[in-house]
């Protein structure tokens, strides 16, 4: 999976957008304001992912390119290495399942929003 093709993933989410907020070196892809990805350039570039804790260890221990969140709260984020030894199917999973997390903890007003939008 090149980057490219994840950027655009994340990007076709329902109100996703895409900023340098950090600088120059990292993407953070939002859904309301609130980050659910954070993707920097490096090669092999990493993704910074939220996670439900459980299903956070359990990925660590299962695959090397999973480690606990650079920079993050280690117990709700995971940096996956894009090294190509991830089954891009898992990759999109992931993603999906941060997205998800960061939709379900908006708040009530910021939920309105969202569902309003097409």
């Amino acid at each position: 999976m090149d980057f490219e093709t994840i950027r655009q993933y994340a990007l076709s989410k329902k109100a996703a957008t895409e900023g340098m907020p950090f600088g120059d070196g990292v993407l953070v892809f939002k859904v309301m304001n609130k980050m659910f990805m954070l993707m920097n350039f490096e090669v092999p570039f990493e993704l910074s992912l939220k996670c439900e804790p459980e299903r956070a260890v359990e990925l660590r221990e299962r695959y090397d390119a999973i480690e606990p969140g650079w920079h993050m709260n280690k117990s709700h984020w995971n940096t996956v290495t894009m090294d190509g030894s991830l089954p891009p199917k898992l990759v999109y999973e992931m993603i999906d399942h941060s997205y998800e997390l960061i939709v379900g903890s908006l708040p009530k007003k910021l939920k309105e929003e969202y569902s309003k939008i097409k």
